[in-house]
């Protein structure tokens, strides 16, 4: 969800800033007031192109920002591209045009390209605009909208794909790479008998080494240290353990007569048996320490051989143990070539069959699918202001060079706006109204689908969607029915709207009025949220224009309240 969008500087705004709500918000104005200014503002923080034209005139650079609720998809591209996520709710985007024309993008205030805001785009809004659909519409929009209104799942065939994938690879490049592999085959059989000679112990053994070593190199003065150590603590003629058994006996003997010194005498107690455990520990490890150079020389020369391993396979011990594994697995291969690729191409031929039973049974869930949410789309559409043909089209790719995670199927929304005419893509329609109105039936359509589904238990969308100019060319019962699936769609996830109907402006959980002012000599556009009475106010000017009516105001009222 679209939190709050802010500009500064940008075209005739100075400075301006919306907070947005869940639902439908409404964004409202006279013809000219600069309605749009904000959209192209979200378009800028979702990738869109920047020019200098941008900026206001008179200032060095524009800045537009906003705050979106944080996504998983959206996270996950923050991670892929090394930017940190400072919050784990929200997922803040900055972008800044000089005047130059030369520009700058933040995310989470951290530097990062224009390329990263496209690929969150989808995560984030789609936004339906004049002439352009930012996050577009395309082939895999249509199929994960169908996918959503069937309730089709296509983890069965994920997993198939993932594992045919993969013995595709690795016989690919094993019949691809033999001449490489073959004389390579010497190397790896040189790596793999020198790791298996060194007979490294385990992935510490090194550490284990050094420890010892440490204690070699300086065994007269360990021995010397932990002697001493034994002889303060036990054995001289004043000894720790001998002072504190001696001063226990009296602590003791006054516990028998004043409770007080019960605990003392337990914590003395404590302390002569730690001072006997540590003297014991002392006194062993002297007896053990040896000073034994021929031990010390054969260490350093272990350690020296698994360094040479170390510089030629890997960091640490573990890794060289890896690499030894891996030159011997890749050995094998070619070793054992012909019997493996046999292995390879019958386990290849059995994966791709799994795979085609899954997909198959995917195509006929979507056509299934496809067939309803044709129907009931089209209903949709032409419920608001239009005559059109609507079908989407399941086309089976069953060519191996088509398989994918998601299926092998080609899903194509095909639509004729006038009849007579044959069906053609979506995103050949001319009119951006036509489109707007296209996607609003779609989207409400797929919900309400999921919703009835789902009970009373909707599953929400982390998009927030964005309709401009979906009121070209329509008024009264269509620009009502506009507001009503504008209304149930905002049930579901967010939704902004540009209108110049009061129709559709009567349905809004937040409304903004976007209006120009003018202070210093300076022409400025303001945005702002209205309250009911503000909100009756503007609804009243946009049926009657600028001068209020008593009348207006009132069927203004009705459809406020007609709309709840």
């Amino acid at each position: 969800m679209l939190l709050e969008l802010r500009a500064e500087n940008y075209a005739v705004i100075d400075r301006a800033s919306a907070a947005f709500g869940t639902g439908l918000n409404l964004l409202t104005g006279e013809t000219g007031a600069g309605k749009s200014i904000l959209i192209d503002a979200l378009v800028l923080l979702l990738g869109g192109k920047a020019s200098a034209d941008f900026v206001r005139h008179g200032a060095e650079k524009a800045v537009v920002a906003c705050a979106f609720e944080m996504t998983p998809g959206a996270r996950t591209v923050l991670e892929e591209n090394g930017i940190d996520s400072d919050s784990e709710e929200q997922i803040l985007l900055r972008r800044e045009i000089l005047a130059t024309g030369k520009g700058r993008v933040f995310i989470n205030n951290q530097a990062a390209t224009v390329g990263v805001l496209r690929l969150l785009a989808p995560e984030l809004a789609l936004v339906h605009a004049q002439g352009e659909t930012l996050g577009s519409f395309d082939a895999m929009q249509q199929r994960i909208l169908l996918d959503r209104f069937g309730g089709v799942s296509t983890d069965a065939v994920a997993a198939a794909y993932a594992l045919w994938a993969a013995t595709t690879e690795r016989l690919e490049a094993m019949q691809t790479d033999e001449q490489d592999r073959l004389r390579m085959a010497d190397l790896w059989r040189f790596q793999s008998r020198e790791i298996d000679d060194a007979a490294i112990v385990g992935e510490d053994e090194d550490a284990q080494l050094e420890a010892e070593k440490r204690v070699l190199a300086n065994a007269e003065k360990l021995y010397t240290a932990a002697m001493n150590a034994h002889d303060l603590l036990y054995e001289s003629e004043h000894a720790t353990e001998t002072t504190l058994g001696a001063a226990l006996k009296f602590v003791e003997e006054l516990a028998r007569y004043d409770a007080r010194f019960v605990e003392p005498a337990q914590s003395l107690a404590a302390a002569k048996a730690t001072v006997e455990d540590v003297s014991a520990t002392v006194r062993d490890f002297a007896e053990n320490v040896q000073a034994g150079p021929e031990r010390l020389e054969e260490i350093e020369d272990r350690l020296a051989q698994l360094d040479r391993l170390k510089r030629k396979y890997g960091k640490t011990l573990a890794e060289v143990i890896a690499f030894g594994a891996d030159s011997t697995r890749k050995l094998a291969e070619v070793e054992n070539r012909d019997a493996l690729l046999a292995e390879l191409r019958a386990l290849e031929k059995e994966q791709a069959a799994d795979y085609c039973k899954v997909a198959g049974e995917l195509t006929e869930a979507r056509a299934e699918a496809a067939k309803r949410l044709s129907k009931l789309a089209e209903r949709q559409i032409n419920d608001l202001a239009m005559s059109v043909k609507f079908t989407v089209e399941v086309k089976p790719r069953r060519d191996s060079e088509h398989w994918a995670a998601h299926g092998w199927d080609e899903i194509g929304c095909l639509i004729a706006t006038n009849a007579g005419e044959p069906l053609k893509p979506l995103d050949e329609i001319a009119s951006g109204g036509e489109m707007s109105r296209v996607m609003l039936a779609l989207k409400v359509t797929v919900e309400e689908q999921v919703a009835m589904r789902a009970g009373k238990k909707r599953a929400a969308l982390p998009r927030t969607l964005v309709f401009d100019e979906i009121d070209i060319g329509i008024g009264g019962r269509a620009a009502e029915a506009v507001g009503q699936k504008l209304k149930t769609l905002s049930k579901t996830q967010q939704v902004l709207c540009i209108t110049h109907l009061p129709q559709i402006a009567a349905f809004g959980d937040q409304h903004f009025l976007i209006e120009k002012t003018q202070a210093n000599g300076r022409t400025q556009t303001d945005v702002r949220r209205m309250d009911d009475s503000e909100r009756v106010q503007e609804i009243a000017r946009m049926l009657s224009g600028a001068k209020l009516t008593e009348t207006s105001i009132r069927h203004a009222q009705n459809l406020m309240e007609s709309s709840r």
